[in-house]
Order: C-alpha cells, then structure tokens, then sequence
C-alpha cells in the first residue's frame, strides 16, 4: 500500500478518472450499437440519424483520451460505409 502523500492522492485521482473513462467508452458503445441495430432493422432514415448522433460522441471520446484517432477514424468510416450500402 502507497505511504506517500503525493502516491496516496495519485490512486485517488486515478480511481476517479477510470470510472469516468467508462462511463464515457460505454456511453460511446451505446451510441454504435443504435447505428447496428438501425442497420439491422435495415431502416435508412434511423441509420443516418443514429450515425449522425454517433459520429460526434467517438470524437469526443477522442478530444478526451478515452480512444485514439486512428481508432475512432477506423470505427466511423466502417459505420459510414454500412449505412451507406443500405440503399
């Protein structure tokens, strides 16, 4: 167990800031799994809307450190390309 002030508030601080990035990679799950549930209905109009609302939640995800660029790049662009070939 940490004796020092200093590594003391260090597990504080890091204990906080995880249960944050959870919350925040489930809320950025939450949003993706509405996109593939529209896809799988195979609704358009629900897909748009729900990859509209998506798209700006991965990029917050990235701006707060919770997934890396390349990553949230990754993820949008497949979405873009699912939604799009449901025509």
């Amino acid at each position: 167990m940490a004796q020092h002030q200093s590594a003391l508030k260090r597990i504080r601080r890091d204990s906080k800031k995880t249960l944050l990035n959870h919350a925040r990679i489930a809320r950025i799950r939450t949003f993706i799994k509405k996109v593939e549930l529209a896809l799988a209905s195979g609704n358009k109009t629900a897909a748009n809307e729900a990859l509209k609302q998506a798209q700006p939640e991965i990029m917050r995800g990235v701006t707060k450190g919770v997934l890396h660029q390349n990553t949230a790049a990754r993820k949008m662009s497949r979405l873009n390309a699912r939604v799009a070939k449901i025509a």
